[in-house]
């Protein structure tokens, strides 16, 4: 879907990106992540022409984008910044419906991807829909920035640094709500952050930046398990390793599984088959019990999860 063949980018003499090379799949998610400066930004702006690149190549679909109609370019692709960029005096219908108003989409259908989308993030189109932007909290207003990136369903979605300016909390619901939601609708994401932590749970594929350069493109299990440098080994942790790579397995893969479903105990806290094997670790720990069990999306116990087939698989 993407790629970058030796590219550069300099501002003057300063090098920002420094003959890069990476290719993005069909419907992966690839997060590029790294100190302050390291390029990144940069990196996704000349993707859609926001900058132009110095030197190299930039292929979307096989073809050349200098070649290509840069406001085509950008129609094309879904664009989500931190702090939104919505325009303070339209609601947050009209918001979203910009793009397909530029397309000029017919107004019935319109209306209905607006419904559509709303209703995908959690935003009650009868009680935002008329709403301002100034009206809307932090998540909330986010979410429109992302619906507006989805309205026009372009093939890739743009995000540089989205969630940066949110509270932890509010941060963890929209990194699951877009999980979520990739999992309906399957963009080709280009994502940037500089937490390991959020670039760890969204990646399909990471791209480790240092001074303008990839040092590693990689799984995230494969970056934990094998770091290429010491600059990726200190970014992603010496010594907590081990539970980042808990993070990244689903319960179901550890459980041990019960015939007959039924409904845990009240008094015992249970995990989920989605949940992570770090968070069944935690609640172990948390009421100092061997084992929890797991349960499926309707409330029934389908498994038991324990602390030594944890310790046993070694994540």
């Amino acid at each position: 879907m993407i790629e970058l063949k030796n590219v550069t980018r300099r501002f003057g003499k300063a090098v920002a990106v420094d003959h890069i090379n990476l290719r993005i799949e069909t419907g992966e998610v690839c997060v590029l992540v790294g100190s302050s400066g390291c390029g990144k930004s940069t990196t996704l702006r000349m993707i859609n022409r926001l900058l132009p690149h110095t030197e190299g190549e930039i292929l979307v679909d096989g073809e050349d984008i200098t070649g290509m109609n840069p406001e085509q370019l950008r129609l094309n692709m879904g664009y989500v910044i931190q702090g939104t960029g919505l325009f303070p005096h339209w609601t947050v219908a009209r918001n979203i419906a910009m793009v397909p108003e530029l397309l000029k989409w017919p107004k019935e259908r319109i209306d209905a991807r607006v419904e559509e989308l709303m209703t995908l993030l959690d935003l009650d189109p009868a009680t935002h829909a008329g709403k301002y932007p100034q009206q809307l909290s932090g998540g909330q207003a986010q979410r429109v920035g992302v619906a507006r990136a989805l309205a026009a369903d372009p093939n890739i979605l743009l995000m540089d640094e989205p969630f940066g300016a949110l509270d932890a909390i509010t941060r963890d619901n929209l990194q699951m709500e877009l999980l979520r939601i990739q999992k309906q609708v399957r963009k080709t994401t280009v994502f940037v952050t500089h937490d390991i932590d959020e670039a760890l749970k969204l990646a399909t594929r990471i791209a480790v930046m240092d001074q303008g350069r990839i040092v590693q493109h990689d799984t995230p299990e494969n970056i934990l398990r094998n770091p290429a440098s010491e600059f990726v080994e200190n970014l992603v942790g010496k010594q907590d390793r081990g539970l980042k790579l808990m993070s990244l397995r689903p319960v179901r893969q550890l459980m041990t599984a019960v015939s007959d479903a039924g409904r845990p105990d009240p008094g015992v806290e249970s995990v989920g088959e989605d949940d992570s094997v770090r968070l069944a670790l935690s609640v172990m720990v948390w009421q100092s019990a061997s084992s929890v069990p797991v349960v499926n999306g309707k409330g029934e116990q389908t498994g038991v999860i324990s602390r030594d087939r944890i310790l046993q698989d070694g994540a």
